[in-house]
Formats: C-alpha cells, structure tokens, sequence
C-alpha cells in the first residue's frame, strides 16, 4: 500500500481509539499508533513514535499528532528516519480519517492534501 497512517498522542487510549475508527473506513491500510510515554502516562514518547514508524508499511507515512510536544518528537523523528514522512498540522481526528479514506482508494497525495486543508490548525 502507497501510504500508512500514524497518529501521534498524548494518550494511549485517544490513539488507540481514532486507529480504531478509521480502521473501519480504511481497512487495508497499515495504521500504527504512538499513545502516551513509555511508563503509560500522558505524554509523548520519541521512542514509541520510531517504533510506530518502523512497524508502519506504508511506503509513505502520512502523520497526525494531537499537541505540542507530539509535534516536537514527530519531527525529531522525521529527521533521523529515511522513510518518508508527511506530517498535517491538522485537527487530529477528523483530518486522520478523511486521510486514510482517501489513501484506501489510493487517491493521489495533492487529492488528499487539498481535503485536509479546511481542517488545518490556525
């Protein structure tokens, strides 16, 4: 499959919970999730996201992240990866499931860009 979808969280439970949603829209794709610090708190954790990263087989990741320093890691992430790595500044739950609508029918990238525009984050 062209594109995977990653979702960043502060939460274990909110990232489990939107991967299980669009799981239902968008069946085929490899979806993989980084919730939480690595003692189960709130929090981000740079390590869960590189571990979401590598399980993710998606030839492109497309990323979703819910605050601050889920941003900070995902980035940090995106620069010591080479696989490559779309990050959307985007309301999280709504922009993660038009995207993994849209990459299920294999819609172009500029497609799927142009629907989570209106959901950016100002």
């Amino acid at each position: 499959m062209k594109y995977g979808i990653l979702i960043v969280s502060h939460s274990k439970d909110i990232a489990i919970g939107v991967k299980k949603l669009i799981e239902q829209a968008a069946p085929k794709l490899s979806i993989t999730t980084a919730g939480g610090t690595d003692d189960g708190e709130i929090g981000s954790s740079l390590e869960k996201i590189q571990t979401a990263v590598e399980k993710n087989s998606g030839d492109e990741i497309l990323a979703f992240y819910d605050l601050g320093s889920s941003k900070m890691n995902l980035e940090m992430m995106i620069e010591m990866t080479d696989k490559k790595i779309h990050k959307y500044d985007v309301a999280l739950v709504e922009g993660a499931y038009a995207a993994a609508t849209l990459a299920e029918i294999e819609s172009p990238l500029e497609t799927i860009e142009k629907t989570l525009e209106p959901l950016k984050i100002k």
